[in-house]
This record gives C-alpha cells, sequence and structure tokens, in this order.
C-alpha cells in the first residue's frame, strides 16, 4: 500500500509534508534491515498500519502552533512521527527505553528533517518535564498508562483547553476505562473506510482527569 492512503484522508497536505510521507517509506525499509523496529508483516503495510494509524489522533484533534507533545513508548517513531509530520510547529518528544529502537527514530527524524522533533532514550516515569499533550499506541492497559505517565501533563489550567492523553487502542475498552468516566471514545471504522480500523479507537484523557495518581 502506498502514501495515497495517507493522501486521501489528508488532501491539504503541503508539497514539503507529501515528500516526507513518500520518504518514510524508504527510511523505515532501509533501517528495518539493519534494526527490527517495525514487524516484518507490517513493513509493506507500513501506510495503513502505522501511519495513517498514528494520524487517526490528528483527525481527532488539531495540536496547536507551541504545543508540547511527549510521545510515550514511540516504537519505531509512532505515532509522533507522523504527527510531527502534520503539525510542523508544535514540539514533539518522542521517548522509549530501548536504545536501539530511539536510535532509528533518530535517524528518521534527521532524514526527513524534523526540527521539532526529538528522541530520547528515557521512562515518561524517569522524566521531570511537563507536556501540554501525552499520545501513544496500545503501550499497556489505561490504568496502568496513567500512573506511568502521571506528573507528566499540565493539569494545573495553564495547558489548553483540550489538553491530555490521545491514546490509540483496539477492542473492547470498557474494564479498563472503567475509573475513567471522563474518556472519549472515537472509532477509527468512523474515520477511515479500511476494515483494518474496525476495532480501532483513540481514547482521549482530559488532562483533569489525570491530577490523581492511579493505584
Amino acid at each position: 500500500m502506498t502514501a495515497e492512503i495517507v493522501f486521501k484522508y489528508f488532501p491539504e497536505l503541503s508539497d514539503l509534508q507529501r515528500e516526507q510521507i513518500v520518504k518514510m517509506e524508504a527510511l523505515y525499509q532501509d533501517w528495518n534491515q539493519k534494526i527490527n523496529v517495525v514487524s516484518r508483516k507490517d513493513i509493506d503495510e507500513l501506510y495503513l498500519r502505522h501511519v495513517l494509524h498514528s494520524l487517526a489522533i490528528a483527525r481527532v484533534h488539531n495540536f496547536e502552533p507551541g504545543a508540547s507533545v511527549l510521545d510515550v513508548g514511540t516504537g519505531g517513531g509512532f505515532p509522533g512521527i507522523p504527527l510531527a509530520v502534520l503539525f510542523p510547529d508544535t514540539q514533539f518528544t518522542l521517548v522509549d527505553a530501548i536504545a536501539k529502537k530511539i536510535g532509528v527514530v533518530q535517524e528518521v527524524i534527521a532524514g526527513l528533517g524534523l526540527p521539532n522533533a526529538t528522541a530520547r532514550q528515557v521512562r515518561a516515569e524517569q522524566m521531570e518535564e511537563r507536556f501540554d499533550y501525552i499520545v501513544s499506541r496500545a503501550v499497556a492497559a489505561m490504568p496502568t498508562f496513567v500512573r506511568w505517565t502521571y506528573g507528566r501533563l499540565r493539569t494545573d489550567g495553564s495547558g489548553p483547553p483540550l489538553g491530555g492523553t490521545y491514546y490509540l487502542k483496539g477492542g473492547d475498552l470498557s474494564e479498563e476505562l472503567a475509573a475513567f468516566p471522563q474518556a472519549r471514545i472515537t472509532h477509527l471504522s468512523d474515520l477511515f473506510e479500511e476494515p483494518f480500523f474496525e476495532t480501532k479507537k483513540v481514547v482521549f484523557l482530559p488532562a483533569a482527569a489525570q491530577k490523581k495518581k492511579p493505584r
């Protein structure tokens, strides 16, 4: 599947953004031969399963210029890198505990020429900075994830009105979201017509709902 599937849903991209999206495939193909950051079966579906999936968050929320976004457990750079392409005036920090993955992410960021994205090998729990937003892709159940990221969001009202966590998840979320009645779910099947998205969702958890650390 080619980059055209991304352009289908994001026709307003600039020439530079289109070039960056197209360039992703060669960069990931090259690095995946050296270090397996994207599963072998998924690399041929990069634009569907990784790029467009990441950009589902952009169909739910437009990040403001100057806002700061933390991508937790970024792996090969998702959702942070595609979002950094789409929002060049927003600052993205991509973190992961695995050094070899962060090494690849740093190379992809450099290859795409993304001055608004940085990648660091660190766990969210070890960080001290606070961000306007957190994004991530199914690295843990929501209560666990909120524990990991506790203290990383601006929860004192100084952040943007829709500040909080935008979390890509799939399947039945009723149990793990039981403790978070403020959570809002967007079904990706309402945004994209491809069967891959049938059971996938974006969960938004406002910053105000994350003032207390879950047990």
